[in-house]
């Protein structure tokens, strides 16, 4: 199967070791699956070389382009100007570290005929075991106050329908976005079906959303949204 176009776009902050490879796999991958294709790199105000990298391969590769922060705007900033920088119908979006096969969204794509959001989950989540607890514990809370059902709300390896984001007024510039963004897509009566996909150990570079001023920050926005819609 195949869409007819596709937006595929990567934050990066502080992702020069993985960049060029990540982009290069999108570019050897997304073909076989979208006749038409864009792939944006998001650099998030980093201070490596990730901007020049990304820079080199915009002017190689004409469906490449970088949109750029001059400053760290965090995860939830980066994949906003993601969203709204993607062109096509159908917006695929994954993290940059190279923790996901990009071939695997071919799993995905049966999921789009009949769904909005159509979004991976990791089967065995290979991340240290002091991430794996929070997330269980984040996800439970975010199950109970929402009342939102899904496998892994954070898995960053989903199929968008464009008309999703243009109706959803997304405001978190924390790791919360992908729960704000699925709260309120199932608000407004988007349908949501997930497929299980495999995740792998990073090899290169560090994580960072899960410092302390992350997490604080994304469960500010998660208890701010809960009022808002009480």
């Amino acid at each position: 199967m195949k869409l007819a176009n596709l937006s595929v776009f990567f934050p990066a902050y502080n992702e020069e070791t993985n960049v060029v490879e990540t982009v290069e796999e999108a570019l050897a991958t997304i073909p076989k699956y979208a006749d038409e294709f864009e792939v944006i790199i998001i650099n998030d105000g980093s201070k490596d070389r990730t901007k020049e990298l990304s820079e080199g391969l915009s002017s190689k590769y004409d469906n490449v382009r970088l949109v750029n922060h001059d400053v760290n705007r965090g995860y939830g900033g980066a994949l906003k100007t993601g969203f709204e920088s993607a062109k096509y119908d159908f917006v695929f979006f994954s993290d940059i570290d190279r923790q996901f096969k990009l071939a695997e969204i071919e799993r995905l794509l049966p999921l789009t005929e009949y769904s909005d959001i159509s979004a991976g989950y990791r089967m065995k989540r290979n991340d240290p075991i002091h991430r794996l607890i929070n997330a269980k514990a984040y996800n439970i809370l975010v199950r109970i106050l929402f009342g939102l059902k899904v496998h892994d709300i954070d898995c960053a390896f989903k199929i968008i329908k464009k008309k999703v984001l243009d109706s959803v007024d997304l405001k978190s510039e924390s790791q919360f976005i992908s729960a704000e963004l699925l709260i309120k897509a199932k608000k407004k009566g988007f349908t949501l079906n997930e497929l299980g996909v495999h995740h792998y150990s990073r090899e290169t570079g560090k994580p960072t959303g899960n410092s302390i001023k992350a997490v604080v920050n994304s469960f500010k926005e998660l208890f701010k949204l809960w009022k808002e819609l009480k």
